[in-house]
C-alpha cells in the first residue's frame, strides 16, 4: 500500500513490507520504486523491513520541488529513515547512490550500512577514447545526453534499451511501461533533465567522511562507464580504508538489481551478515 510523508514542501510516496532492521532502498532518476519488487519482497523474507522510495518527482512522489540533487535527495531518504524509526541500512541505485553516501556522512547515527548499486558518486569525465573505442559506452552516452537536453521519453526509453542487456526476467517490460507512463505525465522529464545535470561532486565530497559499511555492486556491461568495476572501485579508494568493497554482476548492465535480482540480495545479505558478525 502506497504511504506518503510531507516534507520540505513536497510528498514522497514510499511503501512497506516485512519486518525486521529497517532497510530502504532509493532508484534512481527516471525509474520509479517499482524497479525493487523483486529485491524489497526477498529482503523482506529474509527478514528485513523494507521502505520502498519514490524519489522527489518520480513515480507517486510530488513534482515541483526547488531543486533535484543528491544532498536533495539524502534529506529525503534521512527524513524516510527518522519517520520510519530508524536507524536504516541504504540501498541507493545510480544517482540515489550518491544521496546514500551524503546521508551516510551527515546523519551517521540513522545510517547502518550504504549499499550503492551502480552508483553516481564521484565527480565523471566523458571518456574520449572510450567513446572511439567502445560501442555501448558510446550508445550509452549518446542517448543519455539526448535524453537530457531535448527532454525526450522516447530517448530514455532507447537508454533504458540499451541499459538493459541481454538478461530480463518476467515483469521487466512491464515495469519499464509503467516508467514511461509516468515520465509522459507533465513536468516529469524537465526533473530527470534537472537530476542528469546535477554534478556528483557533492557525493564525492562526503566520501571520505562515510564511516559505516559500503557495498558497491556494479554490472560488467553497464554503458555508462567503459570500466565499471574500477568506478566501483574509485568510490572505496575515496573512503576509509577497510570500509567498503565492490561486488559486480556479470551480465548485467545499469540495472543488476532488476536483471539479477537473486545475485543482487545474496550479495546484500551477505555484506548485512558479515557486518552484523562484526
Amino acid at each position: 500500500m502506497t504511504e506518503f510523508l510531507e516534507h520540505d514542501g513536497g510528498r514522497l510516496a514510499y511503501d512497506v513490507i516485512g519486518e525486521g532492521p529497517l532497510v530502504v532502498l532509493a532508484h534512481g532518476m527516471g525509474d520509479n520504486r517499482g524497479a525493487f519488487g523483486e529485491m524489497a519482497a526477498a529482503l523482506a523474507g529474509a527478514g528485513y523491513r523494507v521502505a520502498s522510495v519514490d524519489q522527489r518527482g518520480h513515480g507517486a512522489s510530488s513534482t515541483g520541488w526547488a531543486s533535484y540533487t543528491r544532498t536533495d535527495s539524502a534529506a529525503d531518504l534521512l527524513a524516510v529513515v527518522r519517520h520510519l524509526g530508524g536507524p536504516a541500512v541504504l540501498v541507493g541505485h545510480s544517482f540515489a547512490g550518491g544521496a546514500a553516501t551524503i546521508a551516510a556522512a551527515q546523519e551517521p547515527g540513522l545510517v547502518d550500512a550504504v549499499v550503492g548499486i551502480s552508483p553516481f558518486t564521484r565527480a565523471q569525465k566523458i571518456d574520449v577514447r572510450g567513446l572511439v573505442t567502445d560501442a555501448r559506452y558510446r550508445t550509452g552516452m549518446a542517448l543519455l545526453v539526448g535524453a537530457g537536453l531535448f527532454r525526450s521519453v522516447g530517448l530514455w526509453m532507447r537508454y533504458l534499451d540499451h541499459a538493459y542487456p541481454g538478461a530480463r526476467p518476467a515483469g521487466v517490460a512491464e515495469h519499464l511501461a509503467a516508467v514511461e507512463d509516468d515520465l509522459r505525465r507533465p513536468g516529469r522529464m524537465a526533473v530527470v533533465a534537472a537530476m542528469g545535470t546535477s554534478a556528483p561532486t557533492d557525493a564525492g565530497a562526503q566520501l571520505g567522511a562515510v564511516r559505516c559499511p559500503t557495498l558497491i555492486i556494479e554490472g560488467s556491461l553497464d554503458p555508462d562507464w567503459t570500466d565499471a568495476r574500477a568506478e566501483g572501485e574509485g568510490v572505496v579508494a575515496a573512503m576509509a580504508p577497510g570500509l567498503g568493497r565492490v561486488e559486480v554482476v556479470d551480465g548485467a548492465g545499469h540495472y543488476p538489481h532488476v536483471q539479477f535480482p537473486a545475485e543482487v540480495v545474496a550479495a546484500v545479505l551477505s555484506f548485512l551478515r558479515a557486518d552484523a558478525r562484526g
